[in-house]
């Protein structure tokens, strides 16, 4: 072996040698789960320490564009349109000329695709003044596009590691939600001699932000009430819960005039929701041995309260709960219920349901059930009431939440 035959021979050594301990020094890092930060800074230091390239960028595609690495380039890569400047290249590319400010700089591109969508391009500049001369197989862009995706790969795999855990949190605090949601909801009604009280409810999603309630203050009153939160998911079930929870704490220690009770709720959501959601809420208060029924709406639904010939929707009280720092007006209603009289509270999943032909059931239709079945049972209502709706969509979902609370008074 002649002396050149030797040099070559070193060189080409030289060559293994290098990338065998650079796929090593990137691959340990990341088997060591080094952060994002610490694997760009080691590709970084063997692009330019080690193959002695003095101008490159690294584009990475996650939520949006990001630039990882920039070395040697002064432009601004904020203001980029990555997809528009690189998309079209699907291929190692030399660029030999170019209209482009951006590859105006740049002597190579190196894309990482995966399907044939992009995650990350390389730009290489500067390839004529390598402060290493081993070989040039050295500078062979195969090699670096190979380095390329391999820091791309385990960028992408934290990423989606990251996604898996937020989606693990999330799905714990979606069943917690869904335990709470579950608390909402009283477990017993009363059908005896003085009321038949029934309700169905159906979540949009796995929780919701509809609410009904029947709370007992003694065997001769009654809570009933119905709400909805703006927005869905599980914000909206956690700021019902809390408002569920503060309603029946001030009815725990004290009775209070609508009015009064209405502020302190209207409070209480602003501060919670500050200013993000707010509660439509219809709460009446029922007693027995006078059949006096007094009430507030808070932007809700209007109610049917109807003898089944002859219906009226009890509308007055105020605005929703949470829409401003104080209620501007509130106006009690007041009712005298004659015997057999029904009430029916619902959500506006309810009448918003559309068909095919984006026609909303309306609440004319459920007045009109309430009359002709009106002898039913309250829960036979409510399953008949759902029946229809559900032939009503045909093949389309449910858009929103969506409950009844029907009560007959007898």
């Amino acid at each position: 072996m002649n002396i050149k035959e030797r040099k070559v021979l070193e060189d080409e050594l030289k060559v293994k040698d290098f990338k065998l301990n650079s796929l090593l020094e990137i691959t340990n890092a990341i088997s060591l789960n080094e952060s994002t930060y610490n694997i760009t800074r080691i590709f970084e230091f063997i692009l330019q320490e080690q193959l002695g390239l003095e101008k490159f960028l690294l584009f990475n595609k996650q939520e949006d564009w990001q630039c990882l690495l920039k070395v040697g380039f002064r432009g601004k890569t904020k203001e980029l349109n990555i997809e528009r400047e690189l998309g079209r290249f699907k291929e190692i590319t030399v660029i030999e000329s170019s209209p482009s400010p951006l590859l105006k700089e740049f002597d190579v591109i190196v894309p990482v695709l995966h399907k044939d969508e992009p995650l990350a391009y390389l730009l290489v500049g500067s390839l004529g003044i390598q402060r290493m001369k081993v070989s040039d197989t050295l500078y062979n862009m195969s090699f670096i596009q190979t380095l390329v995706n391999i820091v791309v790969v385990a960028i992408e795999n934290k990423r989606m590691a990251k996604e898996r855990l937020k989606q693990e949190r999330i799905q714990k605090e979606l069943e917690v939600a869904v335990e709470m949601q579950k608390l909402l909801f009283p477990e017993d009604l009363p059908s005896d001699r003085r009321m038949d009280v029934s309700a169905k409810y159906l979540p949009r999603h796995e929780v919701g932000g509809d609410y009904y309630d029947f709370i007992p203050l003694s065997d001769d009153e009654y809570i009933i009430c119905i709400g909805d939160v703006s927005g869905k998911g599980i914000g909206a079930a956690m700021l019902m819960a809390n408002f569920q929870a503060t309603l029946r704490t001030l009815f725990n220690y004290q009775r209070f005039e609508l009015p009064f009770l209405f502020e302190e709720l209207n409070k209480k959501v602003m501060r919670n929701a500050r200013g993000e959601k707010f509660i439509t809420f219809f709460l009446a208060h029922y007693t027995p041995s006078t059949r006096k029924l007094t009430y507030v709406n808070a932007g809700h639904n209007s109610p049917v309260l109807t003898n089944g010939k002859k219906s009226k929707l009890l509308e007055k009280g105020t605005i929703g709960l949470g829409m401003m720092d104080e209620l501007p007006f509130l106006e009690v209603g007041e009712e005298i219920l004659p015997p057999n009289t029904t009430l029916l509270l619902y959500t506006d999943g309810v009448v918003e349901l559309e068909n095919e032909m984006d026609e909303q059931f309306g609440l004319e239709k459920i007045v009109k059930m309430i009359h002709a079945y009106y002898p039913l049972k309250m829960e036979d209502l409510n399953n008949l009431i759902f029946s229809k709706l559900d032939e009503y969509r045909g093949d389309l979902d449910y858009v929103d939440d969506t409950a009844i609370f029907s009560c007959r008074f007898f």
